[in-house]
């Protein structure tokens, strides 16, 4: 298992799903894009099975939009 430091412990922790294998892992952010990307290779011949938690991803994708005002100029169009 990978070591983390103390940042790590206390930071963010992703809801990483597997659905194949049933599981549902906490992952620090930092870890997240190769703790996946190890998961996929080592158990499923590298297809993208295990993915950052839909719920999750999609409330992320909304943040940034949001931060970046994406959501803003959709907002005015409809007005």
């Amino acid at each position: 298992m990978a070591n983390t430091n103390d940042t790590d412990e206390d930071g963010p922790r992703v809801p990483i799903v597997c659905a194949a294998c049933e599981t549902t892992s906490r992952i620090p952010l930092a870890d997240v894009a190769d703790a996946v990307e190890r998961h996929n290779e080592q158990l499923h011949d590298g297809d993208d099975v295990a993915e950052v938690d839909p719920d999750i991803a999609d409330q992320i994708a909304d943040l940034v939009a949001t931060e970046l005002g994406l959501l803003e100029d959709a907002d005015d169009s409809h007005s």
